[in-house]
């Protein structure tokens, strides 16, 4: 199973069978409200019952106001949530006693596991060897997630290395006594997985590896500023040109001095301002971590920018062609795929078809995660069908037949597109029907 022999005081240990079942597989100027905002929706982080008093959350990390009626705080402070507000709680401190809005995914129910650096609430199977494999993790990194096969139960998930491999990632059933106690090996059990974790930090015991560190991940990224969805224009600072196309440009840009974001300005007269916003707003409606993130608009005169999250990488088709892209193994080139696809079976569920998916717009972060972008061909379909207005342009090579013919779009024109982003994938960027 990749695991060595124990070192330790030099005696052979019975080593535990890693879990092989993978499981099934979440400033100054004018502003206008988000359309598409409301009261109540999903937050990244925490979330309580409602009329729960059980409202005190603590800080995973330093939080430093930014807007106007924010709250800082540091790492570890305890505060009272008042009322969740979509992504942006209103708390009180209860070491200051200061109020403001504070980021729901930079805090953690009090005396919950959340506030544990080695716990991942509600991570997949996947996502955790995702992260564990990035970089700035090493050999015994390590994470507690929920059990997908079991609820109310855990697992724990192990990088480890062989020499075939590399690095790989070893998953290991967290049981539990009927005293309320945990083990992975009968032979140890403990009555917190606190102290399940100490133990195994000082040796393997069966494990493929001793915990080292919990897994490392960047801090999350602060939730968009509240209600800011039309926002002015001289908020953006434009500073590095990533890209041009037919209908413009994409910067890399600063909003209000503190958030990196990409802007994508629009050649005047490529769109109406109502058929963008109408496009816009369509946008701002899919919500996927597959899916590149729309924040905002500037549409009170031209160029109409658009502004998304920021991805370090770049494009797919850039990353592949790179010193390190090109160097990236089979099964991240098949993680990839996956991560493409997931995002799309989302476009699918909700009866959009996307209409130009290629690797040049699929967007990728620092820890090469893969998101979807572009949606200026993309289009809500009623009757499974789409047809394209005469005299449309289309990206040839990753087109279906009938859409090339007919002008006739489907989920189905859009998984022949996926079929030929495979293959720039498993050539590293290589243009689809060479010569």
């Amino acid at each position: 199973m990749g695991c060595k022999k124990s070192k330790e005081a030099g005696v052979q240990e019975k080593m535990i069978k890693p879990d092989p079942d993978p499981g099934p597989s979440c400033q100054q100027g004018h502003y206008v409200r988000d359309p598409t905002a409301t009261n109540r929706r999903g937050c990244p982080g925490s979330s309580f019952a409602a009329g729960s008093e059980d409202t005190v959350v603590v800080a995973l990390y330093d939080y430093e106001a930014m807007h106007t009626g924010d709250l800082s705080f540091q790492k570890g402070e305890r505060l009272k949530v008042l009322e969740e507000l979509g992504e942006w709680w209103q708390a009180q401190s209860l070491v200051t006693g200061h109020e403001g809005f504070i980021p729901s995914n930079y805090v953690a129910r009090a005396d919950s596991l959340e506030t544990e650096e080695w716990f991942f609430k509600g991570i997949s199977r996947k996502d955790a060897e995702r992260q564990l494999l990035a970089p700035g993790n090493v050999t015994g990194s390590f994470m507690i997630r929920d059990s997908e096969t079991t609820k109310g139960c855990y697992s724990l998930s192990v990088r480890d290395r062989d020499d075939l491999h590399g690095g790989t990632v070893k998953h290991y059933k967290i049981r539990m006594l009927d005293n309320g106690g945990f083990y992975i090996s009968p032979r140890s059990s403990f009555e917190t997985l606190q102290e399940l974790v100490q133990y195994y930090k000082g040796q393997s015991d069966g494990l493929c590896q001793k915990l080292t560190h919990p897994c490392c991940v960047p801090k999350p990224q602060k939730p968009w500023e509240k209600d800011a969805w039309e926002i002015p224009r001289e908020s953006l600072k434009l500073e590095r040109k990533l890209g041009a196309g037919q209908f413009g440009e994409v910067w890399m840009a600063t909003y209000n001095q503190h958030t990196k974001v990409a802007v994508k300005t629009m050649k005047p007269g490529s769109m109406s301002v109502d058929a963008f916003l109408e496009e816009a707003n369509l946008m701002k409606m899919l919500q996927h971590d597959k899916l590149v993130k729309l924040h905002a608009v500037v549409t009170r005169e031209e160029p109409i920018y658009i502004i998304t999250e920021f991805m370090e990488k770049g494009s797919l088709l850039d990353f592949l062609k790179s010193n390190e892209g090109n160097k990236q193994p089979l099964p991240k080139l098949i993680d990839f795929s996956a991560q493409i696809a997931e995002g799309m079976a989302y476009i699918e569920k909700r009866n959009y078809i996307h209409r130009d998916l290629r690797a040049a717009n699929i967007l990728v972060s620092a820890m090469l995660v893969c998101k979807i972008a572009d949606f200026g061909l993309a289009r809500v379909i009623e009757d499974n069908e789409y047809t394209a207005r005469e005299g449309a342009k289309f990206p040839i090579k990753w087109t279906a037949p009938e859409a090339i013919n007919y002008g006739s779009f489907t989920i189905k024109s859009d998984v022949w597109s996926f079929g030929i982003l495979l293959t720039e994938i498993i050539t590293y960027g290589r243009i689809p029907y060479p010569g």
